[in-house]
């Protein structure tokens, strides 16, 4: 398989300077770290690619062979097959390590070793999450929805692209760990010498010391700005849930993959509905006439009022039940129901003709009590209820 144009693997000009060049690596070489994509088998090659295009766009002399050559003339720097990941860590180090080679303008403007250090380089550092509450109505609980949400946090510097250090400029090695990261501490005891290694408090474990600062960021590689960030909420969520947006939480001081994004759902309370579950219910209050007769009434549902029919001689305590108006189940695969519990209201005080009206209907058979259709009545309600 042919390979890609080294110019265009960096989105630069073939007349771009070295600077630019930089500059495009890096960017490129954040995005497909595979430390930020863990088991992206495509980001890891976009990452090798990368970094073979800067190694010799970065080189005066092996530039100059590729621009007259082409690939033919700088295929034998990596055998004919391009680099891999060990090629790039082992010999490199950390992408975020700054650094640069005297004189040299390869991967050392970025992979700077650690002094002493063998083997792989340094981990990319992780930012800190943050964390907020968002408030959902029980209709947006049961339909999903998109919210829009203002956020405070640091992002990374686009005028130094996280190095913390001014366009062109290179980082130094620490003095106080000599490149190392790490400092050791002697401490004589009774039982002879303790040695401790702790991380160096001067560069905070990176190695390196920025020394001409980036007036933007002030060195720190990171910018504290407010942003507005949109959020998918999938239907079903409930109190208390916790969701994570990734990338999305504060970048660390001088490159590396920012923190997450955690969202904790708070449902603002119905004023008419409560939620159980999946289902929500509602207490219906109705008068003894319209038990006894029937009637048609409105109740309120997540999504609006709906009419229901009341049959006549409904029972108080009879649930209704209204299918698919509850809540979405997270996982897509149902939508619960609403419960509507009839309560029959009893007034607690008559005028004279009321209870002449009443005191005849006492001796009504009708309106005489019968255990058996009453012990009937509640198992069918109990049946309507768990079908």
């Amino acid at each position: 398989m042919a390979k890609r144009d080294y110019y265009e693997i960096l989105g630069v000009a073939k007349g771009a300077e070295k600077t630019e060049i930089k500059k495009a690596y890096r960017k490129i070489a954040i995005k497909f770290h595979p430390d930020k994509n863990p088991g992206d088998n495509a980001a890891e090659e976009k990452f090798k690619e990368a970094a073979e295009a800067y190694e010799v766009l970065s080189s005066d002399e092996k530039r100059q062979k590729y621009d007259r050559f082409g690939h033919q003339g700088v295929d034998g720097n990596f055998g004919g097959g391009g680099m891999n990941m060990d090629d790039i860590f082992s010999t490199f180090g950390d992408i975020f390590g700054g650094g640069g080679q005297q004189g040299g303008g390869g991967f050392g403007d970025f992979f700077g070793r650690r002094g002493g250090q063998q083997g792989g380089g340094r981990r990319m550092k992780k930012g800190s999450n943050l964390r907020i509450k968002l408030k959902l109505t029980l209709q947006e609980i049961s339909n999903g929805v998109e919210k829009k949400i203002k956020v405070k946090r640091y992002v990374e510097c686009d005028t130094c692209t996280g190095s913390g250090a001014q366009d062109g400029t290179a980082l130094d090695t620490c003095g106080s760990c000599q490149g190392s990261g790490q400092v050791r501490k002697v401490v004589n005891t009774m039982l002879g010498q303790m040695v401790t290694t702790n991380t160096c408090p001067t560069c905070d474990g990176e190695g390196k010391v920025v020394t001409s600062k980036c007036k933007k960021c002030g060195g720190e590689g990171r910018v504290y700005r407010e942003e507005v960030i949109p959020i998918n909420i999938p239907a079903g969520v409930h109190d208390g849930v916790q969701l994570s947006m990734s990338g999305k939480g504060n970048s660390p001081k001088r490159g590396g993959i920012p923190g997450d994004l955690l969202i904790v759902i708070e449902e603002e309370e119905h004023k008419e509905l409560k939620r159980e579950g999946h289902n929500v219910h509602y207490d219906l209050h109705i008068s003894f006439p319209e038990a006894a007769m029937g009637t048609s009434v409105e109740v309120p549902t997540i999504n609006g009022r709906v009419k229901i029919k009341i049959e006549p001689g409904t029972q108080s305590g009879k649930i209704l039940r209204l299918r698919g108006k509850g809540i979405k189940e997270i996982n897509g695969f149902g939508t619960g129901d609403q419960l509507i519990h009839v309560n029959i209201w009893t007034p607690k005080k008559l005028t004279s003709e009321e209870e002449a009206i009443l005191e005849n209907l006492k001796t009504s058979p009708n309106f005489i009590p019968n255990p058996s259709k009453k012990d009937k009545t509640f198992m069918d309600r109990m049946k309507e209820f768990f079908e």
